[in-house]
Parts: C-alpha cells; structure tokens; sequence
C-alpha cells in the first residue's frame, strides 16, 4: 500500500539536493526478461511484489464492486462510492447539506491500483501534472472482503490530496521515467509516460539495460551468490521500517538518488536506518512495514549467526499457498526444531506459524492484518481484536542508530546521527547544537545540511539563525527554490523580494507563486498557482480569501471538505450576503471539525447581524472558554452583556479585552460607558481618557465628547 512507505526524512522535510541519481537508461522494461525467463517470471507475477501497482481491469478485480454501491464515513460525514462505467473505475465522494441535497462532490478516475490485495489495496488517482494521489476509500481482505478507510483517513479529516511519493514507488513499483530536474529528493514526485506494473526484476538483480544488450552475456546480480549480509539488505532495502510513526526512520544519505540503490551495494551507503531510543516504550511496536524489524528480535534470528535470513523462509520467485504453505514453513521451523516438534508433527493443522509467527492487526493500521514476524513462544490473546484507529503520536525524544549498528564512528555519520534528531522536530532542543556544531566544523558541500539545520533554528524560534542557514544553502544551490521559500519565511522585511527571485528562477514552480501570491494578497499571482497545479491544496481556499469568490469557495469545499478554514469562510461569506442559513451551516461545520474559538467568534457575530442575541451570547461564551487570548470575542461578549443591562458581567469582559490588549481605544471607551453607568465617575473618567488619547480617531472624538458631557475638560 501506499500507505507505509520507509519514508526518508529527506523526502519528508522537502530537501532539494543534487543527488547522485542512477541513469535510468540503465534500466529496462522488465516484460523482456520474461522472454529468456518465461517460467520463473510467471510465478513471480502471481506474487505479492508481482501484483504491487497496476492498472484496474476485469482480470485482476478481486473486489466486489457491486455489492456495497455506498459507504458512509461517520467520522468525517461523507459519502463514497466505487463504480465502474465503461471499463473505466472511478471513487466518488460527496457530503449532503441541511436539506439532503449533495454537496461538495468529487469524483476522480482510478488510474491505478496500489496493493496485491493480500492485506489491502488503495486506490491512485494521476493528475495532469503526472502526480499520484492515493484516495481515501480502500478496499480490505478481512471478512470476505470490505471497504474501509485507508490509514491516515480514518478521522474527521480523511486527506483528499495525498500524494505518492517517489520514496513510495520505490518499494511499490518498477524504476519509473522522471523529469530531469525532479532527480534530487525533496522534488516534486511528477511521473512522466506509462509507469512500471507491479515491482520488477531488477529491484533484487539489479539494472538489465546490459545484459540485454549482451544477450545475457553481462552478468546480473545474483542474490545467492551475495554474503548472508548483503543479501539480507536485497530484502530490506523495502522491508525493513522501524516504525512508520514521526520519526526519521530512513534518512536517504544526501548525495543519493531515491532510485540509485542497487542490490549487493552495502545498504548503508545509500540510507541510515533509525529507531525510537531504546527505554521510550516503543520497543514492542508492530507495525504494517516492519517484518526484518520484527524478525532480528526473534531469539531464532539473533542466535543463527547470521543464517536465518528472509531467504530461508522465502522464495521471492514463487508463494506457495494453502495446506503446501504449512508443510513448507514448518519444514523450516522443523530444520532446527525436531527435539521439540518431530517431523510431522504440529501443534495444529496451520502448522509451526500459527502459534508462533501469528497473523495480528497491526498498530498503525487496524484494517490490515498481517504476519507477526517476531517468532514467539505464544500468539498474542488479542491478536485479531479490531480497534480504532489511533492519532499519529508526536514523538519528541531522541532516536538511536538501528542499521547499520553499530553506526561507524566517521564525521559524515556523526551529521547524519544529528541530523536524525533533528528532523522532523523530534529532539531538536538537544540535537541542533550539536548539529550546528558538526556543520561549522566540517562544512559539509551538500545544502540540505543547512536546510535542516535552518528547520531546527525555526523550530526553536530563531528565525535570524534560520536565515543565515538558509542563505547557506542558497550559496550551495543557488537555483533551489525551496531554500528561497523557506528564506522568506522567516525574513519578512525580504520576503516579497525573495519570493520574486525564486518565480524569476523557476516559472514553473506552483507553490512559489502560491507563497508569492498569499503574502502580496494577489488573486492573479495565486490563480497562477492554480492554473500550473490546481491539485495542491489550500490554493482555492486561499484565492477564496483574497476575492471573497464564491466559485473559489466552492472549488476548495470539493477539494477539500474537511478543511475547517473553508467552512468558516464560506459563512463569513454568507453572512456579508445576509444569506444566513448558509452561514449558520458552514459555520457549525467548522466548528465541528475543530472547535477553535475564532470560528465561535467569527459565529456568535453572524447571529448577532441576524438579531439572535441569545444565540450569539452563547457562541460567544463558548469562544473564550476555547480561547482566552481572543480579544475580539471579549469584546463581544461585553456588548452582549450591555444590551441585557448586566454591566458588572460587561465590564468583566471589557477588562478582559483591555488586558490582553491595553491600548485597544474601544475596548476603552466602552467600559468607561459602563462604569459612568454604574456610578463610578473616577473610574470612567480614567477609560475615557486613554481612549481620547488613541490612535482611533472617530473613538477618540467620542470620548473626548464624553468628558465634556461630564463637565471634564
């Protein structure tokens, strides 16, 4: 799936780099081997890596799409269906409004199917850009088959822009045709022609471009013939993660393309593997990519020497299934196991693995159920107990070198271990120094050093630091429009110039102009985003914003009907227009999505310029009990409280306002009003006068009126 990639920090921090990216033309399309090895490809076809990513059709639908036509997503409030019309496969998502009418329709084609079906399958949309976006519906074995959720989705905000990254592909695909320029990681991950179906020969043999053009005279790699260890990394390379959860787990060393690994090179060259500090309490984690993980924790692995290895187990050309799958497993366990089990005998009829290489749901995707490679004295009680699906965990400590460990001692490690803690703001208060400290000593050549390095000073709130590591790396790469953009994040006095420089360098870039367009507020400079890529998100929202365009509006709500920014700005809206109905549904949904005391606000005042005052009051309570600091709503609150006459709960409020905000004139001048209401002349007196003394004019006027009105000059 496309979910549980081993994504690499560097894919996940956005670093542009030059990486040191294999030639494609190195590479072949892998139906040739099939004309020397006919029989051998035949059977790895009808393996899981063989079935991996393919275009739908009717030979390879293992789904019933006819027998659930809708599935309704609680969480988030929305509608799904999968259709086929035409031999074409589509998913389509919509929500209802107030009165049953649907809303907020999206319908897209699936161009592609991601997953053998073994554990799942999700679902690829391409856009015209050439990027992949993994749909939220999936599709699961469990129970005969089931919609469900794909992981990550299940919650109130399914994500409807999840783009596929190169890293993903990597594990789940052939070696696809991409852009020149797109070669260094952090690019955007744009895919160019047919793509490979399913992942090919040469992920474990390596490129077949020569061997071709030799007729086999060009040997090619040969995993049996490889030591145990770099023979095992043929098989990690995808299938070891330590923990798919907010760490960097892989962290593809910075002068290496996503697909420059080539099987018998010494995996360490190419990515550092991480893991949680050991004592964190995650040492039990099972997770949907973590089989080589779970497999060296097992006493068998640790004790073999290095002879248990996937291989042992595993024939990569060939599965076999039903009652030939537990004779086979088990003849492996019985290789070593005979005093214990003699040969022939099992505790049941599933074999040694049933009990001690037991199928669970796995933590970080309940849907999914998946072999437990940690061989165990005893299968789990609960191991196919359904749960909800869990929040990601904000994980912030420090992670330990996994593979290779020990890490050796040299200085380009030592950056890659401070790196590590670093990325991703997981131990940045305790890593950065160090981090700043390797880098000024050995000045590395490669700028995604300093872009890390500039993420972590503006992590901690430095943003002059930031800067300057930014501007480093600009001196490195001086065509990186991602260093320009984070540049002008944190200089805003340079941030319109920064941004200008980085659309003169690269035209193309859409989410450059989209910065440029949101901090000058240019509709016609955020259009432009959209026109080179309407499929990122945010930019309708944001064109919304500036133009108050209902269209707009209405593109963002379908792009993206959980972005609780939108619906409070479809009511804002709304309610200019005095369409309050509208209003009032766009802001409850919102506020149902998140609960944010601005949203309250930006309600309690769109019912008072509908005269429902109580409503209003009651929103308005509700904002500051979300917010305290928000001033406005203070404010408000007060007003409501003078038109029920209940002057002592408004000048409660109005002070409130005034300590958050002490020069707020307003603020002022209407609780002087309430304290001359009250009887307490000195202390209205007092309010007046600062209010006089602000920068509001038209207050100032008022209040200098009513000192005079109290004989105060």
């Amino acid at each position: 799936m496309a979910l549980f990639p081993p994504f690499a920090v560097v894919l996940l921090l956005g670093l542009p780099a030059l990486a040191a990216q294999t030639d494609p033309g190195i590479y072949v399309d892998s139906k040739i081997c099939a004309r020397c090895h006919r029989d051998i490809a035949a059977s790895y076809a009808r393996t899981g890596m063989g079935r991996s990513f393919f275009v739908p059709g009717t030979a390879n639908r293992i789904e019933d799409y006819a027998k659930t036509p809708e599935y309704y997503h609680a969480l988030s409030d929305s509608h799904y269906a999968m259709t086929i019309r035409n031999g074409q496969y589509f998913q389509r998502r919509w929500q209802l409004d107030a009165g049953g009418k649907e809303i907020n329709t999206e319908e897209l084609k699936i161009d592609y199917v991601m997953g053998s079906g073994n554990h799942a399958r999700s679902y690829v949309h391409r856009t015209g850009r050439g990027m992949l976006i993994e749909l939220p519906l999936g599709w699961y074995p469990d129970k005969g088959g089931e919609w469900g959720m794909v992981p990550g989705s299940d919650t109130p905000h399914p994500q409807t822009r999840r783009f596929i990254s190169y890293k993903c592909m990597f594990c789940h695909n052939g070696y696809p045709n991409i852009p020149a320029a797109n070669q260094a990681p952090g690019s955007d991950p744009v895919f160019l022609g047919e793509l490979p179906q399913g992942i090919d020969c040469q992920r474990c043999h390596g490129p077949g471009a020569e061997h071709v053009r030799t007729a086999g005279r060009a040997s090619m790699v040969n995993p049996a013939t490889l030591s145990p260890e770099r023979r095992m990394e043929v098989c990690m390379q995808c299938h070891l993660e330590t923990t798919s959860g907010r760490i960097p787990a892989v962290l593809q060393r910075f002068d290496r393309g996503t697909f420059s690994y080539i099987p018998g090179q010494p995996l360490a060259d190419f990515a550092i593997h991480f893991d949680h500090a050991p004592g964190t309490g995650h040492e039990g984690k099972f997770e949907a990519v973590s089989s080589v993980y779970r497999l060296r924790q097992s006493r068998c692995f640790l004790e073999s020497g290095g002879k248990l290895e996937c291989a042992t187990c595993h024939d990569p050309h060939r599965i076999p299934r039903g009652e030939e799958a537990v004779r086979h497993y088990s003849s492996v366990c019985l290789q070593c196991h005979t005093s214990t089990h003699p040969v022939g005998v099992t505790a049941t009829a599933a074999g040694c693995i049933a009990c001690h290489m037991p199928k669970r749901r796995v933590d970080d995707a309940p849907h999914v159920i998946m072999t437990d490679h940690l061989i165990q004295r005893r299968a789990p009680a609960n191991a196919l107990t359904e749960f909800a699906e869990r929040p990601p965990e904000e994980y912030r400590g420090a992670v330990a070198p996994y593979y290779p460990s020990p890490l050796p001692e040299t200085p380009q490690n030592a950056l890659y271990r401070a790196v590590a803690q670093v990325g991703l703001g997981n131990n940045v208060a305790t890593g950065l120094p160090e981090l700043a400290r390797l880098i000024d000593e050995i000045k590395p050549p490669e700028a995604e050093f300093y872009m890390v390095l500039g993420d972590g000073w503006k992590f901690l709130g430095r943003p002059q630091d930031a800067a300057a590591a930014y501007q480093r790396a600009l001196q490195l790469r001086p065509d990186s429009a991602r260093a320009m953009r984070a540049l002008a994040a944190v200089d805003p006095p340079h941030a319109e110039q920064i941004l200008a420089r980085a659309v003169e360098i690269a035209p193309n870039d859409p989410e450059s102009w989209f910065r440029y367009g949101v901090l000058t507020s240019s509709a016609e400079r955020i259009q432009k985003a959209i026109t080179l890529d309407p499929w990122l998100p945010d930019q309708s929202r944001r064109l919304a914003e500036v133009t108050h365009s209902e269209p707009a509006l209405k593109d963002a709500l379908r792009t993206d009907p959980f972005d609780d920014a939108a619906w409070d700005l479809g009511g804002r809206i709304m309610a200019e227009k005095g369409e309050f109905r509208d209003a009032f549904f766009d802001f409850e949904r919102a506020i149902k999505l998140h609960p944010d005391g601005r949203y309250l606000y930006d309600y309690a005042l769109a019912l008072v310029r509908a005269d429902r005052f109580d409503d209003a009051q009651k929103e308005a309570e509700m904002a500051v009990r979300a917010d305290s600091g928000l001033v406005e709503a203070h404010e408000l609150l007060g007003g409501l409280h003078v038109r029920k006459n209940e002057l002592a709960e408004a000048a409660r409020e109005y002070r409130a306002a005034l300590s958050l905000k002490p020069d707020l004139a307003r603020a002022q001048l209407r609780l002087g009003t309430v304290l001359a209401a009250q009887g307490d002349r000195e202390g209205s007196a007092a309010q007046f006068r600062e209010a006089a003394r602000g920068n509001d004019a038209a207050v100032a006027r008022q209040a200098a009126q009513a000192l005079r009105d109290m004989g105060i000059r």
